[in-house]
C-alpha cells in the first residue's frame, strides 16, 4: 500500500520526467517516449521508472542509452524539483511493454 506522499512524489517525478524526455526526443525525429508510471518506495529513496517507447523496434536500443545517460537525468530532474524535494531519488529505468503486450492479444483473438 503507497501512502499519499509516495503518489504525490510519484506523479511530480512522471510529470518531470515526461517533460525531460520530450525535450530530448524532439531531436530525434520518429521517436517518442513517455513516462507510463513511476513507483517509488517506501523509504523514497529509488524510484522505479516505466517507459513506453515508439516504435518498439529501438526500445531495447534507447532503453541502454537512457540508462547510460542515468546520472545527467537525475541532476536535469534535481534542478527541476530543488524546492520541493530535498532528496532526489535513485532512478532505475524499466521497459513498459503492455502496449506491445495488447497488441499480440488482439492479433490472437483476431
Amino acid at each position: 500500500m503507497e501512502t499519499t506522499r509516495q503518489n504525490r512524489i510519484a506523479r511530480l517525478l512522471q510529470k518531470e520526467l515526461s517533460e525531460i524526455f520530450l525535450l530530448q526526443t524532439k531531436a530525434m525525429h520518429g521517436t517518442l517516449i513517455s513516462v507510463s508510471a513511476v513507483r517509488i518506495s517506501p523509504d523514497l529513496s529509488i524510484a522505479r521508472v516505466y517507459l513506453s517507447i515508439f516504435p518498439s523496434e529501438k526500445s531495447g536500443e534507447l532503453l541502454a542509452n537512457i540508462s547510460g545517460n542515468m546520472r545527467a537525468i537525475r541532476y536535469e530532474l534535481g534542478a527541476r524539483v530543488r524546492h520541493q524535494l530535498r532528496i532526489i531519488p535513485e532512478l532505475k529505468f524499466f521497459l513498459d511493454d503492455s502496449l506491445d503486450y495488447l497488441d499480440k492479444i488482439d492479433e490472437l483473438l483476431k
